[in-house]
């Protein structure tokens, strides 16, 4: 199983980016998506325990953040879709400005 955690730091303003809204869910046979869990960042702009204590198996999933919630960027949302095959861990940060993000597999 997998845990998935994610990072969102706000580059304009140099800091991280807390209070984020952040739900992660997984892509169902028939295409829909399932909500797994939603937390806001912490303080130091981290969000864990998206998928619960067991974690995500192989599939395809989606991290919705709620960009609108911080108020600091043009973007209302942002949406990373992502496959999962067989890691122990899978961290995605996001980099945040007002005008632009960016999104990478972190480590």
């Amino acid at each position: 199983m997998t845990e998935v955690t994610t990072h969102v730091l706000d580059t304009a303003a140099g800091r991280p980016a807390a209070g984020v809204p952040v739900s992660l869910h997984e892509r169902e046979q028939d295409g829909s998506w399932k909500q797994l869990g939603s937390v806001a960042t912490n303080t130091d702009g981290r969000a864990r325990a998206l998928s619960g204590e067991g974690g995500v198996s192989a599939g395809s999933y989606r991290l919705v953040f709620d960009t609108a919630a911080y108020g600091a960027t043009f973007f209302a949302e942002v949406i990373v879709t992502f496959r999962v095959a067989d890691e122990d861990h899978l961290h995605i940060p996001l980099l945040l400005s007002p005008y632009g993000y960016s999104v990478y597999r972190g480590s």
